[in-house]
């Protein structure tokens, strides 16, 4: 029996961490309406380096894959498998071989380039998992912009069907009002699950710190560290910027002039138009109008007073790494 195989990509910063939290929630749940998460994982992103790595072959992962789904209670149709790392590789042909034993399906969000890139630079500070980028200004950040090829979307989607055809792409526009119901809601109902009644309700994780703390973090060494160890620091400078700083709330990640921004949408603009036309039978690919241009830009600043950095941020940190218990006294 030939299932379907969904195959979700990303990109980043389109709700991929909420909707991956999602289906881990709900694994018993989705298999009771046919689909199987596997590997009980909320990110399958182990087994997608593995496959890249050639540690495994995808053709051999499809197979195993289908029988654990004949295995089940219930009558699997589809598989899911979600690493929004996928879409940042140049060559994707080490998982062609899935198509051997599955339909594969491909799901790609796309967020509009200007608020992608602001949202791709917090992210790239707050995580340092790219040296080349953890430590940039911004400006240095969008100097390298070219690198990140994924958001040249009319490419990048072209070399997507010339590998899985053109019929087996779905995508979806990071839109609120082109998301009725969410990008959670949204990404089941683009894999056949329409009726979630009985599932949790969709989480919203992995949001963005402030920029007065993302600037912080910048100056951090973290990309020197262990994941966890990294992990342990990264909840601790969220925890200050929530309690001690007080941005609790949804902060603006606005990082460029109403110029900038215009000069930058004109860059992609043929490639969105050419997407929007094959896909969506329209002219625009992003419907919603660039932020005003009296709202306000975030301010990637710390206090350049050496007492009040410390007495704002650095003495808040400590108390709650100790507080936290990641630093420990002696027993």
């Amino acid at each position: 029996m030939r299932r379907k195989l969904f195959l979700h990509i990303g990109s980043h910063r389109t709700a991929t961490t909420s909707i991956q939290q999602f289906m881990h929630e709900n694994l018993d749940r989705l298999e009771a309406h046919g689909i199987l998460y596997p590997l009980r994982v909320a990110r399958h992103q182990r087994l997608i380096n593995k496959i890249f790595a050639g540690k495994l072959k995808s053709d051999e992962v499809a197979a195993d894959l289908s029988r654990v789904a004949d295995e089940r209670k219930d009558p699997i149709k589809s598989i899911v498998l979600s690493d929004e790392d996928i879409s940042i590789r140049d060559d994707l042909s080490a998982l062609e071989g899935f198509k051997d034993h599955c339909d594969v399906k491909i799901l790609f969000s796309m967020r509009r380039q200007d608020l992608w890139l602001e949202s791709w630079y917090f992210q790239n500070i707050k995580w340092q998992w790219n040296k080349a980028l953890s430590h940039c200004s911004f400006d240095e950040f969008m100097a390298q912009r070219e690198a990140f090829h994924w958001i040249h979307y009319d490419r990048y989607v072209r070399m997507l069907e010339n590998m899985f055809g053109a019929e087996n792409i779905l995508l979806s526009v990071f839109e609120k009002d082109q998301m009725p119901g969410g990008p959670v809601v949204n990404f089941c109902r683009q894999i056949g699950l329409t009726d979630l009644q009985g599932f949790s309700d969709p989480p919203h994780v992995n949001s963005s710190m402030s920029a007065e703390m993302v600037e912080f973090v910048r100056h951090m060494p973290l990309d020197q560290f262990e994941p966890p160890e990294r992990d342990l620091l990264r909840r601790a400078f969220e925890a200050v910027d929530r309690t001690h700083l007080g941005n609790s709330g949804k902060q603006s990640e606005l990082l460029m002039t109403p110029r900038q921004r215009r000069k930058l949408l004109s860059e992609y603009e043929v490639g969105n138009q050419a997407v929007a036309k094959r896909y969506f039978n329209r002219d625009a690919l992003f419907l919603d109008p660039p932020p005003k241009s009296d709202r306000p830009l975030a301010k990637l600043q710390i206090p350049s007073d050496s007492a009040t950095l410390i007495n704002r941020i650095v003495a808040p940190l400590l108390v709650q790494l100790v507080e936290s218990g990641t630093i420990k006294g002696k027993d």
